[in-house]
């Protein structure tokens, strides 16, 4: 009898265990650089809440989104633009109906926070002042989402020719902002939340919000994400207590559609 019990006990044990092993299995982000500080700090709460790891892998957007084409499993993919998440939904690897822009930012110049230079104007004559024989450093401005808002900007307040040839193009906007922190790039072209995010670097000029696309983050489920923990991630990036971590991270919080 005894036997027959500890058989009966095992079989249902292990019966049980896939339905256990997909409740706790991890949910794999796909998010761009400028989020790692606010995202580690709500997938902790996620975890805590629900029992539910997750799993973060940061990056330029344009580098995840090509990752994700080439067959890395995400399950959720958070852009620092709108271009490169339209660019994943023509190739059908995120699921439209789950798209969501939450967030927004600002694009700001910043510099050695020990360095002399407090205030950049951005004008031909203010920028070449400041950088002198520097650098200034930004994402890649041909894909990485700061470096394209970047070059727009630059060309939008004319300045374009004088910076292009003094530009140190990173492989994503935190890259860009360790050159500025480490005093290898005398000025950096980052997001806001990241001058905030960094105590090595300060703010000196901040561009017009006129004079680049807005800065927006659309998040959405992969095509390949599984199980309900995905959904009830995205669902938790929109509650009172990811809100107010975004916000504290320098982020602005985007009303949804219709609201």
């Amino acid at each position: 009898m005894v036997v027959h019990a500890l058989v009966a006990a095992v079989v249902a044990w292990s019966t049980a265990m896939p339905a256990r092993a997909q409740e706790s299995a991890p949910v794999t982000v796909f998010a761009a650089a400028s989020l790692t500080n606010v995202l580690n700090d709500i997938g902790k709460a996620f975890t805590a809440e629900t029992k539910i790891p997750v799993r973060f892998s940061y990056a330029a957007s344009s580098t995840l989104a090509r990752q994700m084409e080439q067959g890395a499993p995400a399950d959720l993919f958070a852009s620092a633009d709108l271009a490169w998440m339209d660019w994943s939904q023509e190739r059908k690897l995120i699921d439209p109906k789950t798209r969501v822009s939450l967030l927004g930012n600002r694009l700001v110049v910043v510099a050695p926070a020990d360095g002399k230079i407090a205030k950049v104007d951005l004008t031909r004559d203010g920028l070449k002042a400041a950088l002198g024989d520097g650098r200034l450093a930004t994402g890649a401005v041909a894909s990485v989402p700061v470096g394209k808002y970047a070059k727009t900007a630059l060309e939008t307040l004319g300045l374009w020719g004088e910076v292009e040839p003094k530009l140190a193009q990173a492989e994503s906007v935190r890259a860009a902002l360790v050159l500025v922190a480490r005093g290898e790039a005398s000025l950096g072209i980052v997001y806001e939340t990241d001058a905030k995010a960094e105590p090595r670097v300060k703010v000196v000029a901040v561009f017009p919000a006129d004079s680049h696309p807005a800065v927006v983050y659309p998040f959405a489920l992969t095509a390949v994400a599984k199980g309900d923990a995905p959904a009830r991630f995205l669902a938790f990036l929109s509650q009172p207590a990811a809100r107010a971590v975004f916000e504290a991270g320098g982020f602005t919080v985007l009303k949804p559609a219709g609201h």
